[in-house]
């Protein structure tokens, strides 16, 4: 894939990746950033802390190099997990492992510890069955129903991989990190002068009949899009810049008319069987 670049836009930012190594996030997450973090990270205006109220799995957070982030997502048990594994990895990473057994790799297990973290309360052990539930779980699809229920079905693989080393990894890495549960709307709200933000929202769907999947209790409409197109173009007004990825489409364009626009070809999983990989164009917008 390659990213058309505008030469006064993306420029080394904070990080040349020629000299990392890339690592993986721990969770399996539809719409990931790890095949695109060189581009992200070219267009990303140096400042102090990076700051992304859509951090998901958190690869553009690993795979960057800034003083300080703050990583912000509506998904509370997203959220849970991230704080407990830069509180207490050890506990954490030792009890995850033992979830990660040939018994528990069976489809009556699975919808039994899914029913058990639909009904759990402590923070911990929800936090351990999120784990378990997201690589076990079919496609590391995180989908919860109308009453917040998460409904992802079993997956049936062969035998699903207990991630230790990028557990490790994040974190010793969250040290730099300050995890909050809030809406976009209120990160954006509280944006300062030494901040740049990258933003993942769900993507707007590439046709009428596309349906986004039910990622926190709440959807993100077409108005949430028109509304963080907004808030980006506000807050670059004050001198702070945003970064927006999302797919290329005459709704898109028009939203972040009035950032820079450059293009990333990326393949994508078109069929729901997953056989259909196309190549499918996505916006980078930045508003500075």
């Amino acid at each position: 894939m390659g990213l058309q670049c505008a030469p006064f836009i993306c420029v080394p930012g904070p990080v040349s990746m020629a000299t990392l190594t890339k690592t993986r996030a721990f969770l399996k997450w539809a719409g990931g950033k790890y095949g695109l973090v060189e581009n992200i990270n070219r267009c990303l205006p140096e400042a102090g802390t990076l700051v992304e109220p859509f951090v998901g799995a958190g690869s553009v957070f690993l795979n960057s190099n800034f003083d300080a982030y703050v990583l912000a997502d509506i998904n509370a048990d997203l959220i849970n997990l991230y704080q407990l594994l830069k509180t207490q990895p050890d506990a954490f990473v030792r009890e995850a492992a033992g979830l990660f057994v040939p018994a528990n790799n069976d489809k009556t297990a699975y919808y039994g510890l899914r029913n058990e973290f639909n009904q759990e309360q402590e923070s911990g052990r929800r936090a351990l069955l999120f784990l378990y539930l997201n690589r076990h779980g079919y496609n590391g699809l995180c989908r919860y129903n109308r009453k917040g229920g998460f409904n992802v079905p079993f997956g049936s693989y062969k035998k699903p991989y207990f991630p230790e080393k990028e557990l490790w990894f994040f974190a010793e890495k969250a040290q730099k990190a300050t995890f909050i549960c809030q809406g976009y709307d209120q990160v954006f709200a509280n944006a300062t002068s030494d901040q740049v933000f990258y933003c993942d929202p769900p993507y707007a769907p590439l046709s009428s009949t596309a349906s986004f999947t039910t990622y926190a209790a709440n959807g993100f409409t077409l108005d949430d899009q028109a509304i963080l197109a907004r808030l980006a173009r506000e807050t670059a007004a004050r001198g702070v810049p945003v970064l927006i990825s999302n797919h290329d489409i005459p709704l898109t364009r028009e939203l972040y008319r009035d950032a820079s626009l450059d293009v990333v070809s990326v393949k994508r999983t078109i069929s729901r069987h997953g056989h259909n990989r196309q190549k499918v164009n996505e916006l980078l917008a930045l508003f500075r």
